[in-house]
């Protein structure tokens, strides 16, 4: 999410590497230690963030390469990188799960109101948000509502709402339920 990098995730990850699961951060274009870090994105045009999603692309083909099984991968992104995870898994149906913190109905030009009705019924989403976040382009928690609206029916969603968490990455340890244990119980569960 802007401004944070992939260290925004630290918290988080080892969580996720102790109970088995292989783990990767990245840090989107533009930011961090990508081309353009860290924070080369305060420039970028709609368009240009729209382009991030070649950086879920190219990671997922990392993780491919070394034998992953997409079919169990599990994207997780905080804000606009929530907003790409809809984006990609509107068009890779192979992708089962995603966790989206913070996400948006449109965000920097990213449209996940639009992608997430290409969302199908073998995809789930476990949407996360705050009833504080209300600088993000207008109140996170009523986009997480349209959101969850526009998708299909019959797609498996899970919906956290905490009341004074923040946004994205920043709602890791601030209320209970405990929001990286809730995320991980999630993805390990068939629903």
């Amino acid at each position: 999410m802007m401004p944070t990098t992939k260290s925004s995730w630290h918290s988080f990850a080892p969580l996720l590497v102790k109970e088995g699961y292989h783990v990767l951060a990245i840090d989107l274009r533009g930011h961090g230690e990508s081309d353009d870090g860290p924070d080369g994105y305060q420039q970028f045009t709609d368009q240009e963030h729209e382009e991030s999603i070649r950086d879920i692309v190219a990671a997922v083909d990392f993780l491919k390469q070394r034998g992953v099984d997409v079919a169990h991968l599990a994207l997780i992104g905080a804000s606009i990188g929530a907003n790409l995870i809809v984006a990609f898994m509107a068009l890779h149906h192979e992708v089962k799960s995603g966790v989206l913190l913070s996400a948006g109905t449109k965000y920097r030009g990213v449209d996940a109101l639009h992608a997430i009705r290409d969302i199908v019924p073998s995809q789930r989403l476990f949407f996360v948000s705050s009833k504080d976040d209300i600088s993000s382009y207008g109140g996170n928690y009523d986009m997480n509502i349209e959101l969850m609206h526009a998708l299909k029916k019959k797609v498996s969603r899970k919906w956290v709402v905490y009341n004074n968490a923040g946004h994205g990455t920043n709602m890791f340890g601030k209320e209970l339920p405990d929001l990286a244990k809730t995320i991980s119980d999630w993805l390990s569960s068939s629903d």
